[in-house]
């Protein structure tokens, strides 16, 4: 059983990432290859073919970085940085975790408020869902300078919001970038928890009836349990758009940490190899957290009864 699990598992996605690391080097070579071709030429050398590709995966600030110049980099950036530099992927990769958890966690308890009021009110069901798709189709990065600036304002200004809280600047910036998360991750937890909630068969509601359940035992007996898996599983989404929300979030900012901190300054240096050790912190980021998640949800659903499949 544990080989079937390899071959089927394992083995394809690492022909699949194989095939990508030799697709990237083909592609860097031939990006690379006019300036170096230039670079050539003005220093008037002429390589032979192996010399030239070698030049083009070593150049400093190649168009297209070569694999293992940015895995080169990510490696000095994550162990071989104190974590309070200025240049540690850790410490830019926790500025940016910080605005994604607080985020998920306002866009988890308000997407399954607008699910629970949703699936037990028709009239909100038919008022308010064309409005959460309708909110999805605004390009995320023409409202977050708004959203920033606008919540920053209000939480650092003088008025009765700012006088409750009472957050001070950083706290504030923390929160203004969270905004951006919870109104990505938002969406596809409301989503799933209203498809959850109405998961239950009618057969079964009718025996809830039938044990004159009342309203509330019906939410909390039947429609709760049934709609944990769907739960789960848009979690998976949510907390993947809620990273690229704080992300944006810090672009319109000039944020001097966290992951959209180190995409600005690589491309504002040109520093092409920083760029891809952001993505590829920023990948990794959202792949332990979708499988943090995962593992949670196969906790709860073996402490609910289920079996593993």
């Amino acid at each position: 059983m544990k080989s079937d699990t390899f071959k089927d598992k394992i083995v394809p996605v690492t022909t699949i990432l194989l095939a990508l690391i030799a697709i990237w080097y083909v592609a860097a070579i031939l990006m690379n290859a006019p300036f170096q071709r230039d670079m050539d030429s003005r220093a008037g050398v002429t390589p032979t073919t192996m010399e030239f590709i070698g030049k083009t995966l070593a150049q400093p600030k190649p168009i297209l970085p070569a694999p293992h110049q940015v895995a080169q980099n990510v490696y000095e950036n994550t162990f071989l940085r104190s974590l309070s530099s200025s240049r540690s992927l850790v410490y830019h990769s926790w500025v940016t975790l910080s605005s994604t958890l607080l985020g998920f966690g306002f866009g988890m308890l308000l997407g399954i408020l607008l699910a629970v009021l949703i699936v037990h009110n028709r009239a909100m069901d038919r008022s308010l869902m064309p409005w959460l798709v309708a909110s999805q189709t605004i390009p995320i990065l023409a409202i977050a300078p708004m959203i920033v600036i606008i919540s920053y304002n209000v939480l650092t200004g003088d008025n009765a919001l700012a006088h409750l809280l009472n957050l001070d600047s950083d706290a504030s910036r923390l929160v203004s970038k969270a905004l951006i998360s919870t109104y990505l991750s938002f969406f596809p937890v409301a989503v799933g928890m209203v498809k959850g909630l109405r998961s239950p068969e009618i057969l079964y509601l009718d025996l809830m009836r039938t044990y004159n359940a009342s309203p509330m035992q019906t939410f909390w007996k039947l429609r709760v349990p049934a709609s944990i898996p769907f739960l789960f599983t848009s979690m998976k989404v949510a907390i993947a758009a809620s990273l690229v929300g704080a992300i944006v979030g810090e672009l319109p900012t000039g944020a001097v940490a966290g992951i959209g901190s180190k995409l600005l300054a690589g491309s504002y240096y040109s520093q092409t190899i920083d760029i891809w050790a952001a993505l590829v912190a920023g990948s990794l980021l959202a792949g332990v957290l979708v499988a943090i998640v995962g593992v949670a949800g196969k906790i709860v659903d073996r402490a609910m009864g289920g079996r593993p499949a």
